[in-house]
């Protein structure tokens, strides 16, 4: 996770001026500037502007079909836009500072500030619970055995399933196993997390566990969460901000207070009225 801010001692006096207008802005985590995706003649966003501050709690909310998930898929870069252009924390995933295209490496080297959890979990079968945490740290970070087995175990204890650590997945349930992918997704201490419908595939009762989770993780870290859910009492209790989405574009977006009280726009009253009737 990224350190705790530092705070500098309070002083004795108030003489010194505070130059908080001489501070370079803060770079966005996430910022999409004007991006747009197509699958052939499929359009599945237009031009799209969105920026997420560091460590802000932000849901991405709408129908199905609307490109909510390309947008987390394009900042993982498991998709490369068709226009526009991506930023992490400042940095292009399209092009380095001089406008040449990123190499594999560089754009690796970024993506690696984000981590995503998928609506499947996608475990290793073969492999123990602690052995699925400790594969990404030890091949991709190059972190010792013992550095990797640790933060393993740190982070099954942050997801509540220190106890499985030499389980199989097959041996736990749905709920189990997606509070590991969360903790594995977790072991390499990204500053971005992504999360695209992850109790889509669960009952209710094991989605509550897994929620549970992932308000803890907002809650207690400064982790930056852009998330697609349908579970709206869950966006409304964990979001900073709730973006509405329809047919590839923002529809409004704002506090979930307004959002869920008093949308600006009907068709986010209409897909509100829809969901929470069911």
């Amino acid at each position: 996770m990224p350190p705790p801010t530092t705070t500098m001692p309070a002083t004795a006096t108030s003489a010194v001026p505070s130059r908080r207008h001489d501070a370079a802005p803060v770079a966005a985590a996430v910022e999409f500037d004007r991006v747009s995706k197509s699958f052939g003649a499929h359009r599945v966003l237009i031009e799209l502007d969105l920026s997420v501050r560091p460590g802000e709690k932000v849901t991405l909310i709408g129908p199905s079909g609307s490109g909510k998930t390309t947008v987390l898929r394009l900042a993982m870069t498991l998709e490369a836009p068709t226009s526009g252009d991506i930023r992490i924390f400042g940095e292009s995933l399209r092009v380095d500072a001089q406008g040449r295209p990123r190499s594999q490496q560089d754009e690796a080297r970024i993506r690696r500030r984000c981590g995503m959890v998928f609506q499947q979990f996608n475990l290793f079968p073969h492999l123990t619970v602690v052995q699925n945490l400790m594969l990404a740290p030890r091949t991709v970070l190059k972190w010792s055995v013992d550095q990797c087995r640790a933060a393993a175990i740190e982070h099954l204890r942050l997801v509540g399933l220190e106890s499985k650590v030499d389980a199989y997945p097959a041996q736990l349930s749905g709920g189990q196993q997606q509070r590991i992918a969360i903790a594995r997704a977790l072991v390499l201490r990204p500053e971005v997390l992504l999360l695209d419908e992850i109790t889509s595939a669960l009952d209710p009762e094991l989605a509550g566990e897994v929620l549970d989770v992932v308000r803890d993780v907002a809650h207690e870290t400064r982790v930056t969460l852009l998330i697609v859910t349908h579970e709206m009492r869950f966006a409304r209790e964990v979001s900073d901000r709730i973006v509405v989405f329809e047919a590839g574009r923002i529809v409004e977006q704002g506090e979930p207070q307004k959002i869920f009280t008093a949308p600006d726009s009907e068709r986010t009253r209409a897909f509100l009225q829809s969901v929470l009737s069911h």
